[in-house]
């Protein structure tokens, strides 16, 4: 056995159709996450709905209702593995009044992928005051979440085309700056969540991108994909000595187990056997059993 992976959680956010679902989707997929039986399955279910061009983001939004309306609401756990990482995937639903679930979601996160639109007036959607781009990018940085990646998808859809990339990254750059982000530390790779340019492999279609670099406190890194720039994300210490804390994210009933909350540990160590106070409500229990990503 070798050694065991960290455990990293990351944060899918951008504005609505950039293609967080079907990037994110795609990861997973070709990494782990599912099996091909279940695409082939998914696919088949999209294409029978019309919905084709969704069948990467059909592995996210797996609630039958969420399918049925083409929106992905509720915080999708997934995870998929990288060469160094084990990691979570919070898909944050996109859609203005799904502000409230993102707060959740990235709360949970050490890392933000910011999918960006790269398609001719998606991208400036996406940054117009009434985008979520910004929004998604502030909120992000507020509640904590200090390591970026961005990721400028459908370069497919603008040939791949190197001028627009620059016009995007030169934009985004600042935007984030003024939000709290070092540009420095942020790798920004131009992708196709779709066709999987950049994704895992580096692209034959961008000759010209010559690909990320960051430079934080601990060190500098370089890649060319998106999997690469997730493996330079500088896992987050958590005290595991100090007393337990952990922030709840839901709570769910389910048939014949009882209620289970689901949360991150934030210090600590929680295990079976234990018994554990919940505030404000101050109500005392024994934890019966802890899963872990599933």
């Amino acid at each position: 056995m070798g050694k065991e992976k960290n455990h990293v959680n990351v944060v899918v956010i951008g504005h609505v159709d950039s293609g967080k679902s079907t990037t994110t989707g795609h990861l997973i997929y070709k990494c782990g996450g599912i099996d091909k039986r279940t695409i082939e399955k998914f696919e088949k279910e999209a294409a029978e709905l019309g919905k084709g061009s969704f069948k990467y983001a059909w592995v996210l939004d797996k609630l039958k209702a969420e399918r049925e309306r083409g929106i992905t609401i509720d915080i999708a756990l997934w995870k998929f593995e990288t060469p160094k990482f084990v990691v979570t995937v919070i898909d944050a639903p996109g859609h203005r009044d799904f502000i409230k679930n993102m707060i959740t979601g990235t709360s949970q996160a050490d890392c933000a992928i910011l999918i960006i639109a790269g398609g001719v007036g998606e991208f400036e959607a996406g940054i117009s005051k009434d985008g979520q781009t910004r929004e998604h990018a502030l909120l992000a940085f507020t509640l904590g979440v200090r390591q970026l990646i961005v990721a400028v998808n459908k370069m497919d859809s603008v040939k791949y085309d190197e001028a627009r990339f620059g016009e995007i990254t030169k934009e985004v750059a600042n935007f984030i700056k003024k939000v709290g982000f070092n540009p420095a530390t942020v790798p920004m790779v131009p992708i196709s969540g779709w066709e999987g340019d950049n994704m895992i492999e580096a692209s034959t279609n961008m000759p010209w991108y010559k690909g990320w670099k960051k430079t934080t406190k601990a060190g500098s890194a370089t890649g060319k994909t998106l999997v690469e720039a997730i493996d330079a994300i500088e896992p987050p210490v958590r005290p595991s000595d100090k007393p337990l804390r952990l922030p709840l994210q839901d709570v769910y009933k389910i048939g014949g187990i009882g209620t289970v909350p689901v949360g991150r540990v934030e210090t600590g160590t929680i295990k079976a056997g234990m018994v554990v106070t919940f505030a404000p409500a101050n109500v005392t229990t024994e934890v019966k059993s802890v899963e872990m990503h599933h």
